[in-house]
């Protein structure tokens, strides 16, 4: 997985995942940035769907970017 794509243009969920003792808090706040960078036709729960598939893998364990992102597909429902 490169850093930046169609799905994470800037790679904020990407670097999420890499920093060490991230809380909660901090993931919403990166998860705000995330959403205000996307174009406004992107899909967004589209997009949530592929981070999570690929970020919330089996045996990954407990991340608080996985919860935020979770949070945020269910709150578009």
């Amino acid at each position: 997985m490169k850093k930046g794509d169609a799905d994470d243009p800037k790679g904020l969920i990407y670097e999420a995942y890499r920093i060490e003792g991230i809380t909660k808090s901090e993931c919403r706040t990166i998860f705000l940035d995330w959403a205000l960078s996307l174009p406004l036709e992107a899909d967004t729960g589209t997009l949530l769907r592929r981070l999570l598939t690929r970020y919330d893998a089996p045996g990954s364990g407990d991340h608080p970017m996985t919860e935020v992102m979770t949070e945020g597909l269910a709150g578009m429902a």
